[in-house]
């Protein structure tokens, strides 16, 4: 099972910039996609986007998308998730989680199998 480590968190006024990492070690060529998820207080945990780690092909939830960016470097096994224009209703705790089954980018938490420990991003107004 891959251990997945998130950098990169903090506090950041509106319309700020921040650079979230997520480090897999253990990964395994059963690993097929990435995913960020973020989860505010009182509210659900929801996918922010995703990559594949073959194609590199994204997804992008539609409250991010244009805003944030999805990247990854499988030399250093690391994905990362650039997120520009941050607005307060981005304040969350943010999460990447590694899938090892094949379908569509836009799946939900049940479809991840490895999760880190979670980054707090806070954007004040």
């Amino acid at each position: 099972q891959e251990q997945l480590v998130e950098s990169g968190g903090g506090l950041v006024q509106a319309g700020g910039s921040l650079r979230l990492s997520c480090a897999a070690s253990g990964r395994t060529f059963s690993s097929y996609a990435m995913g960020w998820f973020r989860q505010a207080p009182g509210k659900e945990r929801e996918l922010v986007g995703a990559i594949r780690w073959s194609s590199g092909s994204t997804y992008y939830a539609d409250p991010v998308k244009g805003r944030f960016t999805i990247s990854k470097d499988n030399v250093k096994n690391t994905v990362y998730l650039q997120m520009n224009s941050l607005k307060p209703e981005d304040t969350a705790v943010y999460s990447c989680a590694a899938s090892n089954t094949y379908g569509t980018l836009w799946r939900g938490p049940p479809a991840y199998d490895s999760w880190g420990q979670g980054t707090q991003v806070t954007v004040s107004s």
